[in-house]
């Protein structure tokens, strides 16, 4: 059985540009596939041909195993990064426009109830906080009740509190069975939300799998965190410490957490900060796309 959307050897070249190099996707039915990368890798262009806004230069991909055509977008939801609202009207209002422009919708008072927006269904759009305006442009991403749910960076520029808040309404909406396509650059969001990822870098997947496989294959080791006044810079050329300067920090990998701890007391290194943690889903992406800061 062919997967919901499949993607093979999509291209898209800009003249002597390959923004997107011959990548091969699968997305499951009812599964939130994660979608990673610096800026610049791609992702932006795969997820728009996807959509299809873009048109790819090579390459197929197909949605229940047939090429997707202008009837997709009856199935497709999006929630666009940034998106204009039109001004001077009211939620419901907003609501009750998004939902004329579909011929099959979701009931208006289920969506109200799904994405929380009961407190504020008077409010003019331009007076809503950003966890609220998101909460709306999802709920109109939900409007025609898709199959295929694409979200791009939809927690960007929101408060813990309020991304944990939107990331408790995906875990919703993937208990209906749907499928969501999500892009993001919190890493901690990919791996509470996703059943896989892929890492995208210079229009190529570098790495793919469910986010406890690619950690598991990649790293056995922690990380041992202190305090980079506490940590001597001689100590930068010790060769048996795995160690690296950031943010006023000192990081350690360590593959044997035993001997690194005594071998730092035998050079008189205070203990007092240590936190050890595991290797996470951001170590794993510097580790696959570098440090250096990308445009």
């Amino acid at each position: 059985m062919p997967s919901l959307l499949e993607v093979s050897r999509l291209t898209k070249r800009y003249q002597e540009v390959r923004a997107v190099d011959g990548i091969d996707l699968a997305i499951e039915q009812g599964t939130c596939f994660g979608l990673l990368g610096p800026n610049g890798a791609g992702k932006t262009t795969t997820v728009e041909m996807m959509e299809g806004i873009l048109s790819p230069s090579s390459g197929e991909i197909r949605y229940r195993g047939r090429p997707i055509g202008p009837e997709f977008r009856d199935d497709a939801g999006i929630m666009f990064q940034n998106t204009a609202l039109q001004e001077y009207i009211k939620v419901r209002e907003a609501l009750s426009l998004f939902r004329a422009f579909y011929p099959r919708t979701r009931p208006l008072e289920e969506l109200i109830e799904c994405c929380a927006l009961g407190g504020f269904l008077e409010r003019d759009v331009r007076h809503l906080s950003g966890g609220q305006r998101q909460r709306l442009l999802l709920a109109i991403a939900l409007i025609n009740d898709p199959e295929v749910l694409f979200l791009d960076e939809p927690t960007t520029g929101l408060d813990p509190q309020s991304r944990r808040n939107f990331w408790e309404l995906i875990h919703s909406i993937k208990s209906e069975n749907k499928t969501v396509l999500l892009t993001t650059h919190y890493m901690e969001e990919a791996y509470e939300l996703c059943d896989q990822i892929a890492i995208m870098d210079h229009g190529h997947i570098i790495a793919q799998g469910s986010p406890r496989a690619l950690l598991k294959k990649h790293f056995d080791n922690a990380v041992i965190s202190l305090p980079a006044a506490d940590v001597p810079e001689e100590l930068d050329q010790d060769p048996l410490l795995s160690l690296h300067r950031c943010n006023g920090h000192v990081e350690i990998l360590s593959e044997d957490m035993d001997a690194s701890i005594h071998h730092l007391i035998g050079q008189g290194v205070s203990l007092t900060h240590l936190q050890v943690r595991s290797r996470t889903l951001e170590d794993l992406f510097l580790e696959l796309t570098g440090r250096e800061l990308r445009a």
